[in-house]
């Protein structure tokens, strides 16, 4: 997606939203208009960004519409997303709650978390440059419901009701094959492993990168008897060591670790167990390779860092390895993409009485979180690029004259430093690059002064 179409309110919603099939042309419309008045105030509530009471009704009006659907505005981003072609391209998934928990009265919201939440859960499939960080868009999404379990329900009966996890191998399927002469790889958490995603993967001509949850899998060694990969792995030679920078977690600052690489070719046989789906499918082995990340010296009172990762790519030497390890580091970005979701749209804050209403305003929200979250990437994956070639002109002069002093704005990194600087970043040694917070809050004013500069010229004219 250009640069320009991020930045401006106007050229993004067209591009996102223009195409939407929505039963009516005026609704199709309704949603472009809106979307660009969401974007110049992502954070606000409804009345904040629609500012007058005929676009506020129009709001209403457009998320009570049964063709308004969550699938129906998001179609036309995620074919945009799936639409580059050539190289190699991650699709990172993973499933967030969104919680309404303090809307007791919305209807039809399901259970989340312990049980006595309530909300819904959305996975997203967001799309990432394999040599860059930079963020395409979402390749696609479901937004589902949790069932609850019937009282007194028996293992028979809570086997043949649809899993939760099933969601994986829907979106994966959603997504579908690449275009010609380019590669999709999935990189997926614990979650996905499971034989039928794998089925899924291959169904779509799609690789993999996913963290093995089972240690104990029984495989078959390059042609060998069934081996566990916990007993595997150990048995293969040390590749090679680098030092790894872990992000906090719970429980755990922010380190580097040492960490040692094994990596060794394995067949995953079809479980006795299979899906219906499975058995439908007709694999009965799958070919893969698994790489181990094993930290050493980790700090005492440091759970070590233990990585199992199950790839479709060959892995013949450190260097391959590597690549993959390197794949499956950044899956940060569809966290840091949820994140953006609920704390920078403040999704979670919605107040509609209805569980599809929320559904909907979530559908609109989750391609302004991907608009918001590329303003911070575009400054880390072209930062020296010349300003001038993919920032409007009005925009940067209006920045310039903004602010009360700085160097010339000339590159990506300029504009978008300065972008943060109205926001309240500070720009000193230690801050590092600016987050998206303070990027959008910037934006948010800029886009304010440059309404209210072209409304004096208009008036004064």
């Amino acid at each position: 997606m250009a640069t320009t179409s991020v930045l401006d309110p106007e050229a993004w919603a067209e591009a996102n939203f223009g195409s939407c099939e929505l039963g009516d042309n005026r609704r199709t419309n309704r949603a472009v208009t809106l979307a660009a008045q969401i974007a110049a105030h992502p954070d606000g509530s409804t009345p904040d960004q629609t500012e007058t009471w005929s676009d506020l009704k129009a709001a209403y009006r457009l998320f009570h519409e049964d063709d308004v659907t969550f699938q129906a505005l998001c179609e036309p981003h995620w074919r945009l997303t799936r639409g580059r072609s050539g190289g190699v391209w991650l699709i990172i998934g993973d499933t967030t709650e969104i919680d309404f928990s303090h809307h007791r009265e919305t209807a039809g919201l399901g259970p989340i978390g312990n049980g006595r939440g309530h909300g819904f859960l959305l996975h997203s499939a967001l799309m990432v440059s394999a040599d860059t960080d930079e963020i395409v868009g979402l390749a696609g999404a479901e937004l589902f419901h949790r069932k609850p379990a019937r009282k007194g329900e028996s293992t028979h009966q809570r086997k043949q009701r649809p899993r939760e996890s099933e969601v994986w191998g829907r979106v994966i399927d959603l997504v579908g094959p690449p275009p010609d002469e380019t590669r999709f790889v999935h990189v997926l958490d614990a979650g996905a492993d499971n034989y039928e995603v794998y089925c899924h993967l291959l169904s779509q001509r799609a690789g993999w990168v996913v963290r093995a949850a089972q240690h104990h899998r029984m495989v078959v060694d390059d042609g060998g008897p069934r081996v566990a990969l916990n007993e595997l792995l150990p048995a293969q030679a040390v590749a090679g060591t680098y030092e790894l920078s872990l992000r906090a977690r719970q429980g755990q600052k922010a380190r580097t670790a040492k960490v040692e690489v094994r990596f060794a070719p394995v067949t995953m046989p079809c479980p006795h167990s299979a899906s219906p789906w499975v058995r439908r499918y007709g694999a009965q082995a799958i070919d893969m390779w698994v790489v181990e990340v094993h930290e050493i010296g980790a700090p005492r009172g440091m759970e070590p860092l233990h990585w199992l990762l199950l790839t479709s790519e060959p892995v013949r030497t450190f260097e391959a390895a590597w690549k993959i390890i390197g794949w499956y580091e950044k899956r940060f970005l569809v966290e840091e993409y949820h994140k953006c979701l609920k704390t920078g749209c403040r999704v979670e804050a919605r107040q509609y009485a209805a569980s599809d209403r929320l559904e909907r305003v979530t559908g609109m929200l989750s391609i302004l979180a991907v608009r918001l979250i590329q303003l911070k990437s575009l400054a880390r994956t072209e930062p020296e690029r010349p300003v001038d070639e993919v920032v409007p002109r009005r925009w940067t002069q209006a920045l310039t004259a903004i602010r009360k002093k700085g160097k010339p704005i000339q590159t990506i990194r300029d504009f978008f430093r300065a972008l943060a600087g109205l926001g309240g970043f500070l720009g000193r040694k230690g801050d590092g690059e600016p987050g998206w917070i303070t990027i959008w809050r910037g934006l948010d004013k800029l886009i304010l002064c440059m309404r209210g500069a072209e409304a004096l010229a208009k008036k004064c004219g």
